[in-house]
């Protein structure tokens, strides 16, 4: 089997500070858990900033450049830079910072879809900030906007404009139909990076047999001109990254997809979780990319052609 890519997602806008201490909120935090994480065995982090005050998800050019620089300086991970930010920001939102910043490597959301996150407000008894339980309550009523021309613009204004690779998020079945246009159109060029995802409400469910589905599939449309990735929510995350490992899948994990590193016990950071993940995969016989090496797997154009 060709080497393993782990991606962290070290902080992202699904959980609230409330939910964990250890989640990374400052630029100083996200700054230390992503040199950790890279530290840990992780080739490629993916991003999203935070507001440092009160650790509202943020879009701001300026929030992401408060830590960026640093990683770049301090670390030769791919920065993954996130196009899809959280379902309240319109598209230009979402694109401020990865147009300013023009990574390697961003984040790209197949489809729209219910992205529900509002079952946690439920499980939290007392709350940081104000914003927090409106956050969450709001997506019971609320789309997750990414349509065909939404994707063409992100495909264009990172993809052919800046020339970004992307780690194509695939929350269901559809969402590689919906690729497979965008190749047929000629926006999207091999190879592919496909980041399968389970457990969202909303999304394909965290099972073992539409892990089996999702890869017969991707293989079905893009033949062997892609590469996948995992990605499981929660409870799921640890499980179904083992799975992806042995089918010779890569695997991703952090503190945005999951809070914990086992049943009931909160990670006390996000190289934990990549720490675990590597002991796994290499029990099964896989070995762990470098960032070199995932440059060279994904075809992308070096940190040094991006505007950090």
């Amino acid at each position: 089997m060709s080497k393993i890519l782990i991606t962290c997602a070290v902080t992202g806008s699904i959980h609230t500070p409330s939910m964990s201490p250890h989640l990374p909120v400052t630029p100083e935090d996200i700054t230390g858990q992503s040199l950790d994480a890279a530290e840990a065995g992780a080739a490629i982090l993916h991003l999203h900033a935070r507001d440092p005050l009160d650790g509202r998800p943020s879009s701001s050019p300026e929030d992401f450049m408060a830590f960026l620089p640093r990683l770049k300086q301090a670390t030769g991970a791919v920065l993954n830079i996130t196009t899809g930010g959280n379902a309240s920001m319109t598209l230009e939102q979402r694109l401020a910072a990865p147009k300013r910043i023009e990574p390697e490597m961003c984040s790209l959301n197949m489809g729209s879809m219910n992205f529900a996150t509002y079952p946690a407000a439920d499980r939290i008894t007392e709350w940081k900030h104000d914003w927090e339980k409106p956050f969450l309550e709001a997506s019971e009523d609320m789309v997750f906007k990414n349509t065909p021309r939404d994707i063409a613009q992100v495909l264009t204004q990172m993809g052919a404009e800046r020339g970004a690779r992307f780690e194509f998020e695939c929350y269901d079945v559809s969402h590689l139909y919906m690729l497979r246009h965008f190749l047929d159109r000629g926006l999207v060029q091999g190879p592919l990076f496909l980041q399968f995802v389970f457990g969202v409400l909303g999304g394909i469910g965290a099972d073992p047999e539409n892990l089996t589905h999702m890869k017969r599939i991707a293989d079905k449309l893009f033949g062997e001109d892609y590469m996948f990735s995992v990605l499981a929510a929660g409870r799921h995350q640890m499980p179904m990254a083992a799975m992806s490992a042995a089918m010779g899948g890569h695997v991703r994990v952090g503190l945005e997809d999951s809070l914990f590193i086992a049943r009931g016990e909160l990670a006390t950071s996000n190289a934990q979780q990549v720490e675990k993940v590597r002991r796994i995969v290499e029990d099964l016989g896989r070995e762990v990319a470098t960032p070199d090496e995932a440059r060279a797997m994904l075809g992308l154009k070096g940190a040094d052609r991006t505007a950090i």
